[in-house]
């Protein structure tokens, strides 16, 4: 299969992009709204240019299109993915809406893991799905990316990990607030070891995630535009009863004020991170 041909959305759940963007059809190839431009684009150009519109806007990406981009063709290998969230506290409803998610993204769950080669450089990888409750971390993501930590200690690996989440998953509570603790205690760890970690900060990063593995690496990479926060910007104005700047929580506004050490467009994450990689002689210590 094509790249192209596996990059375009298989049905109407995956043709969402970061903002509920239109796609026209009219006589000839269909057209997406860009929400930055608000110029029609045709659904090819964007898939074939990994979802950035010509104007640099960048739609968010299905976790498995992104690993497709990135890494050395072939070189994947999943790990954990038979790990998935129960119902740990009976809250209504939930696993009919783990099961809805699962159906809508594809995945088992909001992260996938494994090991990869990006430009001849080897790593274990992860990489959130949005799709799949807007990439919340409960136990079993979190359990995931635990694991993933002790794997490329025990195997003297660096990682690089996509993030993208609304926070902490509600629906299991207490057991999902946990997840932050254990993956950071994993992640420093795998610090100490002397071993690198790579975050790359994609829209949106925000809650339980942000406060936790999404800026705890040794270099914190973000897409252009991706929201990065704890709170919302809502909930802090009406805490603090002060209006934000226009651009507050922003990749941008985010890298102005020292919480990101560079803002690196999609079609240069392989170069940049392959580079990366290298200098630091694949993650591991001299």
């Amino acid at each position: 299969m094509a790249l192209i041909d596996f990059l375009k959305p298989k049905n109407k759940l995956e043709e969402g992009g970061r903002s509920s963007a239109p796609v026209h059809q009219d006589a000839g190839e269909p057209e997406k709204l860009c929400p930055n431009c608000r110029k029609l684009i045709p659904v090819s150009r964007l898939w074939s240019n990994g979802l950035v519109c010509p104007c640099g806007y960048h739609f968010r990406m299905k976790a498995r299109q992104r690993i497709t981009l990135l890494v050395d063709k072939g070189s994947f290998k999943e790990l954990f993915s038979e790990l998935r969230a129960g119902n740990p506290l009976d809250f209504p409803g939930y696993t009919d809406k783990a099961e809805t998610a699962r159906t809508a993204s594809g995945e088992t769950e909001a992260v996938i893991c494994g090991t990869a080669e990006i430009g001849g450089q080897s790593c274990c990888l992860f990489v959130m799905e949005a799709q799949f409750m807007m990439g919340s971390m409960g136990s079993a993501v979190g359990e995931k990316i635990t694991r993933l930590f002790e794997y490329a200690l025990e195997c003297r690996m660096p990682v690089v990990g996509y993030t993208v989440s609304g926070g902490a998953r509600m629906q299991e509570g207490l057991l999902s607030l946990m997840q932050m603790a254990k993956t950071s205690a994993a992640l420093r760890r795998h610090s100490d070891a002397g071993l690198l970690y790579i975050a790359v900060l994609t829209d949106p990063t925000t809650g339980g995630v942000t406060a936790s593995f999404a800026m705890e690496a040794d270099i914190t990479l973000a897409e252009p535009g991706a929201t990065i926060g704890f709170a919302g910007a809502r909930v802090i104005e009406q805490t603090t009863r002060k209006s934000l700047p226009k651009e507050f929580q922003t990749a941008e506004f985010v890298l102005e004020h020292g919480f990101v050490d560079r803002i690196v467009p999609r079609g240069d994450h392989k170069k940049i991170l392959a580079q990366l990689l290298s200098m630091h002689n694949g993650g591991r210590s001299q």
